[in-house]
């Protein structure tokens, strides 16, 4: 972590596998700026587990000056809304699709590809908009075995072109692995 704090525009993408340390690593690069620092959380809070894993979440930015918005569905308008100057953390895009990928469901709709890269595209923009930091954290949900079932395929793939979109328009990349943050670019 010896980057070079940000400074206007910049949009950072971290990426990791499940409990790599990625968020962890999110935080505490957000932390080193300056000014006030905003957290999007889009996590629904589904059962008791999910609720623990939350508290966690918060009581990890307690007392470091974080305001935290809960933005399940629109996180660009989340984005758009803050300040200049504001250092972002969304944590994370794949809560987000997940949240996509059910409400179409329920819907009666199926969200495609190319709706996905729309919305990815769209929230990148906020992004290189917001006068600011920027940092998303993402799971890398494609490296392991093709999933069994249609509904766990297509998320992988929202997930993978969400991921491609928005590490197009990143300043930065991280991968984050064992708690280890390497920067693809």
């Amino acid at each position: 972590m010896t980057e070079k704090k940000q400074t206007k525009n910049s949009l950072i993408l971290v990426t990791g596998g499940s409990r790599s340390g990625k968020s962890a690593f999110a935080q505490q690069y957000a932390e080193r700026s300056t000014g006030p620092r905003l957290f999007i959380a889009t996590c629904p809070c589904t059962d008791k587990e999910m609720a623990d894993r939350i508290r966690l979440h918060q009581q990890a930015r307690t007392d470091k000056g974080w305001l935290t918005v809960e933005e399940q569905m629109q996180p660009a308008a989340a984005i758009n809304n803050a300040g200049d100057g504001t250092c972002i953390l969304l944590d994370c895009l794949t809560l987000w699709i997940n949240n996509l990928l059910f409400k179409s469901r329920e819907q009666g709709k199926l969200l495609t590809e190319e709706e996905m890269i729309s919305l990815a595209d769209r929230l990148a923009d906020a992004a290189k908009n917001h006068r600011g930091t920027v940092i998303m954290v993402t799971g890398e949900v494609g490296q392991g075995i093709v999933p069994e079932n249609a509904l766990a395929r297509r998320y992988r793939d929202l997930v993978g072109r969400c991921n491609q979109c928005v590490a197009r328009r990143a300043d930065h990349v991280f991968l984050v692995s064992c708690g280890i943050a390497l920067r693809l670019q």
